[in-house]
């Protein structure tokens, strides 16, 4: 019996030797911020300190419970603690007896930020510094196999070396301690490669650098292509090796190899194996795609031949629960958001990012600029090479790095450049954001005028990598149509990433109860909220970046169904996407919205950069229906945009709901005082200024309607010259106000239905740099509990933020938010604000609700104003009329926290209007129904 285990013994270990030899990856932290381990911890300052206790890792400290909190900036300001606390970390794990000969590194994906590394006493190596890179040690000769090992950390928050403090912690984003990314042994076969670095061209040619631990006779390699379903493709690839060369070149080509790029991002898995005679002696798989990168001088980016623009957008690693230590769930997340806005590109800012969203980004199809760390100062010419070279060796085979960054805004020192040039084989283009330099001019926040001066007079691709700086509810989407419409004029262009992805506002767990601080307004400009709440931009970027563009088009009952569809796309066809449309009928009360037709459509032939006509089917299904809709949705079924447009005149509209509204025949009733005149009808009581016209007061059945205070014009001089009233021959009531300026004139009739009409005449006098113009009312914000209303939604507007919102029934619950600030309760869309092309709307209070119907075409309406955020710079607060609740012509635009408004574009300048005699403008025609039964 003894002898028939032998035998099978003998025959099993010859067919593990007949086996590769993989590297073995074995976790001693979790893998992720979800998934972590706890260690022994101890943290020499602050809260929690002095006393052993337990972490989880990956973590910041900070997040814990332990420690200082530090914004970048608090260095220079004295009254702030600045936490310079050191984290010890310590750690058991065992490893079996049979790794012995074996080479075992440990490996640290991120640490911040100077970290000491002891195995069983004995130093690993010699200190790493730099906050935000892999390292590992060799700790083969100073572990003991088959028993337990001592893993003894030091972290020191800040560094010794004042270059990294300048370039890591000196900087305008949160510095956290710890060891925030996971922490593995890395097990390696006696005889391995340490290195395999690949350069995989877009017509399936390679080059492949090979390094080895050692050199031995009669070594060679083999490199197999499979595609992610496991089948071969092409012939493997066949390789010597010289006997003293630990560095190997090896060149190839695999045919039908399909490239790789964010609208098709295919990859394939590259098996490396390293063999001696028949043996594999070690063999790695790599992720790659193919795809070549170019930089042509004085012309732009190209990527397979292809010129591109990225759209894209700078992003910290960032959650509020957990700071730089991140999740799947939070990469995912993030690139789903940035897809879902039409982005193709991401900047890693402002230091190299968890090597699994790179992953993703590989997978899912994003550009990536992979930044190495220097706010606004640099690493010197000791650590800054090393920490080079440790992005580039993590970083290097992903097919989404496309570009590294050397630094950001003055954080480079030029001598450390030769680095990238050395180490990365792909040779991709390096860039310094804000520079103009190797061929890229990428200044940042370029005001209109100065971007049309870079891009349109310029000899450089022009790409800033931070532009329309998005601090409160400022820039993002306002401002990006116009700087966009003319980037693209010039042949230069290259694309934009815009600042920044989120509010970065972290939860203080130094503070009682649940606090959110985003550092007074350092940190509070992103897209979206802290946990990634949408605000307006994130439609309007996703508009104005869809890949495929509706060119202008009316589209009344009488369309006749065609649209000019443009492919922005880089590699794929406009046949390779769908598209539907629908008509819809709109409701007041019940069926708000309801489809009376919808369709497909046939795609159309367009390559890249073509325009092409499609034509709808529509068998006159327009002619029951409010509002047409029109949707892209991409190769891979995603939704693009979804636009749509009225079919119908606010005019149109109204005569149709008031032919339901305005039923019953009462007889009106006049009262007068010395102040007022007060109409009565069925359960409406108004009581209007006999000095100026507006309302003193509303009642009906149910009691106070405290909708009072207008009309009076907003955005000039309100002037009253007379008021006069009287009944009308069908028993209407009738109340005329005339002012000096706009409006002029001012009729209030009052039905016997119990409606109330406002006309107020149109602008007939010049105005000029405005921000609004209209006319407005009150009405107590604390007794309004939402609104449902017809028009453009469900966000509001800025004049430069007009795309993005589309025409529907919309319907949104009273809120408080403050864009960038709101963190403890943060609800979008925020219910204050200017809304764009009102049909009608219903305010809910606790008194009875308001329905006011619009005959204007192209009216905004205000609805409350937004409360001032308490760190407000640059153009970020916009104005608002005195009025609670107003009607207007024109409302402003929104500036950024660098610029006010006159420095953004045509679409963020002030007002203008003059007319010509004999104009038919339109005038403000207002219904309001206060009547208790709506």
């Amino acid at each position: 019996m003894k002898k028939l285990l032998l035998l099978i013994s003998i025959s099993f270990l010859t067919i593990l030797q007949g086996f590769a030899q993989t590297t073995e990856i074995v976790f001693l932290s979790g893998t992720d911020a979800d998934n972590t381990v706890e260690w022994d911890f101890f943290c020499t300052d602050g809260r929690n300190s002095n006393t052993w206790t337990k972490i989880p890792v990956p973590s910041n400290w900070e997040l814990q419970g332990f420690g200082t909190y530090n914004y970048g900036h608090d260095w220079a300001n004295e009254n702030i603690k600045l936490g310079k606390e050191h984290g010890l970390y310590k750690h058991e794990f065992e490893v079996p007896r049979s790794w012995k000969g074996k080479t075992i590194n440990i490996v640290f994906d991120g640490s911040m930020t100077d970290t000491k590394v002891k195995i069983n006493g004995k130093p690993a190596g010699e200190m790493h510094q730099g906050g935000f890179y892999r390292f590992k040690y060799d700790i083969s000769n100073l572990l003991k196999y088959g028993q337990a090992n001592v893993l003894e950390v030091d972290v020191a928050k800040h560094s010794a070396n004042e270059s990294i403090n300048r370039a890591e912690r000196q900087a305008d984003f949160w510095i956290f301690g710890g060891i925030y990314r996971p922490v593995f042994l890395e097990v390696l076969p006696e005889i391995h490669m340490s290195r395999t670095a690949i350069d995989p061209k877009a017509d399936g040619s390679f080059n492949l650098l090979i390094n080895l631990n050692e050199s031995k006779p009669d070594l060679s390699a083999t490199i197999e292509l499979f595609d992610l379903e496991g089948n071969e493709i092409g012939s493997p690839v066949q390789a010597k090796m010289e006997k003293g060369n630990t560095e190997v070149w090896v060149s190839g080509n695999f045919d039908n190899v399909k490239a790789w790029n964010p609208e098709w991002s295919t990859l394939y898995n590259m098996k490396i194996s390293l063999k001696k005679g028949s043996d594999i002696l070690h063999e790695v798989t790599e992720r790659i795609g193919f795809r070549t990168v170019e930089l042509r001088q004085h012309d732009g980016f190209y990527v397979n031949g292809e010129k591109v623009l990225f759209k894209g957008v700078n992003r910290h690693s960032f959650w509020p629960e957990t700071g730089r230590a991140l999740s799947d769930r939070h990469h995912i997340m993030d690139i789903k958001l940035m897809k879902e806005m039409n982005m193709n590109a991401v900047r890693s800012s402002h230091y190299p990012p968890d090597k699994r969203f790179l992953d993703l980004c590989d997978s899912l199809g994003l550009f990536v600029l992979d930044e190495v760390t220097g706010w606004q100062q640099g690493y010197d010419t000791i650590v800054g090479p090393k920490l080079i070279k440790e992005t580039i060796l993590k970083d290097e085979n992903h097919a989404s790095v496309v570009i590294f960054d050397h630094g950001n805004e003055g954080g480079w020192d030029f001598r450390n450049e030769k680095t990238f040039r050395e180490y990365d084989i792909q040779q991709r283009p390096v860039i310094y954001p804000w520079l103009l330099r190797n061929g890229v001019d990428t200044h940042h926040y370029p005001e209109f005028e100065y971007a049309i001066g870079r891009s349109i007079f310029g000899n450089d691709p022009f790409m800033p990598t931070e532009f329309l700086h998005g601090l409160y509810d400022g820039g993002h989407g306002a401002g990006l149509e116009d700087f966009w419409r003319n980037y693209q004029t010039s042949p230069l262009h290259a694309g934009g990433f815009l600042w920044v992805f989120v509010d970065e506002a972290v939860l203080r767990t130094d503070k009682p109860g649940t606090v959110f601080d985003g550092d007074g307004n350092h940190a509070p400009d992103g897209i979206l909220g802290p946990h990634r709440e949408k605000e307006a931009s994130f439609y309007t970027i996703k508009e104005i970046w869809s890949p495929v563009q509706v060119q202008p088009v009316a589209i009344v009952k009488s369309w006749n169904g065609r649209l000019f569809l443009s492919n922005k796309y880089f590699y794929t066809n406009l046949n390779q996407c769908s598209f539907k449309w629908e008509a819809v009928k709109t409701g007041l009360h019940s069926d708000d919205e309801k489809q009376v037709a919808a369709g497909s459509v046939i795609s159309p032939d367009a390559k890249p950069g073509e325009t092409a006509q499609v034509e709808i089917e529509l068998n006159n299904a327009l002619q029951n229906a409010d509002l047409f809709r029109f949707t892209a949705f991409g190769p891979h079924g995603e939704e693009l945009y979804t636009w749509s447009w009225p079919l119908i005149q606010p005019e149109d509209k109204a005569k149709e709901l008031l032919d339901e509204l305005n039923t019953g025949s009462s007889e009106i009733s006049i009262q007068e005082t010395e102040e007022s005149v007060t109409a009565s009808v069925a359960d409406v009581i108004i009581e209007f200024s006999k000095a100026d016209g507006t309302l003193l007061s509303v009642k009906n059945a149910d009691g106070n309607v405290s909708f009072t205070g207008g009309p009076v014009a907003t955005g000039v001089e309100h002037e009253v010259t007379g008021t006069e009233w009287k009944m009308n021959d069908d028993g209407t009531f009738r109340f005329e106000i005339t002012t000096k300026t706009y409006p002029r004139k001012m009729t209030w009739t009052l039905e016997k239905s119990g409606l109330l009409q406002l006309v107020a005449n149109p602008l007939r006098d010049g105005v000029f740099d405005v921000d609004f113009v209209g006319i407005s009312f009150n009405y107590p914000e604390t007794k309004c509990t939402g609104v449902k209303w017809m028009g453009s939604g469900p966000y509001r507007v800025w004049k430069n933020r007009l795309k993005g919102s589309e025409i529907g029934v919309w319907e949104k619950d009273y809120n408080n938010t403050i864009t960038g600030e709101s963190f403890d309760n943060m609800v979008y869309p925020e219910f204050k604000g200017y809304h764009g092309n009102l049909f009608w709307a219903t305010l809910e209070t606790t008194e009875s609700p308001i329905t006011i119907i619009s005959e204007t075409p192209n009216l905004y309406f205000q609805l409350f104003k937004p409360a001032k955020p308490q760190h407000v710079a640059g153009g970020t607060f916009a104005a608002f009329p005195e009025g609670d609740i107003s009607f207007l012509y024109e409302i402003p635009a929104i500036g950024t926290k660098f610029f006010q408004t006159d420095r953004l574009g045509p679409t963020a300048k002030k007002g203008m209007f003059f007319e010509r005699w004999g104009d038919d403008s339109y005038p403000i025609k207002l219904w309001f129904d206060f009547r208790a039964e709506q």
